[in-house]
């Protein structure tokens, strides 16, 4: 009964594991679909780095309270998946660093590109304003062009 004890505790913490491993590939994703301007891509991704983390959070739970067991109980963790958890939790915190260093590089990029969006916009309208029409009126001269 002991190893069936065992065996039940290391698998969600194997399960842990994977989970970190797919949320850094869900990162991985985001952080390409910026670079390639895919919103739908990036929508994809974020909705599934909420599952996923919707998962961890119920994954670190379970794990933590194998961490609080005895060492060498029945639901104390192996040493080597607990390692391997913080190896993995090292490298999404490093992708998240950088995930955030991008999005507000690019925050700042769109925001520019909505400005000379709205400029160019501006342009356009003031183009076939009340200016233009007063200029095409052949009853109308411009001053500029008499000598």
């Amino acid at each position: 009964m002991l190893m069936a004890e065992t065996r039940i505790r290391i698998i969600p913490a194997g399960e842990h594991l994977e989970l970190l491993r797919a949320l850094a590939v869900e990162l991985d994703r985001a952080m390409e679909a910026i670079v390639r301007n895919d919103l739908r891509a990036l929508e994809d991704s974020i909705a599934r780095q909420q599952s996923l983390c919707l998962l961890l959070s119920n994954s670190s739970q379970q794990i933590a309270e194998g961490s609080r067991q005895p060492a060498g109980s029945a639901q104390s963790l192996d040493p080597e998946i607990k390692r391997q958890i913080g190896d993995a939790t090292g490298e999404l915190r490093k992708l998240n660093q950088r995930y955030s260093i991008l999005l507000k590089h690019s925050s700042r990029s769109a925001a520019m590109m909505a400005l000379l969006f709205s400029s160019y916009r501006g342009q356009i309208k003031e183009a076939s304003g009340q200016r233009s029409w007063d200029q095409s009126r052949p009853d109308r001269k411009d001053s500029r062009w008499e000598a």
